[in-house]
């Protein structure tokens, strides 16, 4: 489990419903879960402080280097 799936179920959220709260599509959820791409970083505090984490915790994720920004 990569560090984004961690902090979302942690934080209580679905793929669904944090995609809903930060007005993305779920999928674009899905892809940072599976190291498909990563946030934005203007998306990427957002996601923080949505998932009561620093952004530096959400970064720390094995395998995902290479992959494209997307949301």
């Amino acid at each position: 489990m990569n560090s984004f799936a961690k902090y979302r179920i942690i934080a209580g959220y679905t793929q669904i419903t944090a995609a809903d709260s930060l007005h993305i599509n779920p999928s674009t959820v899905a892809k940072w879960e599976t190291n498909k791409a990563k946030p934005r970083s203007g998306l990427l505090l957002r996601v923080a402080n949505l998932y009561h984490c620093s952004v530096d915790q959400l970064l720390r994720d094995e395998g995902a280097e290479g992959v494209k920004s997307v949301g």
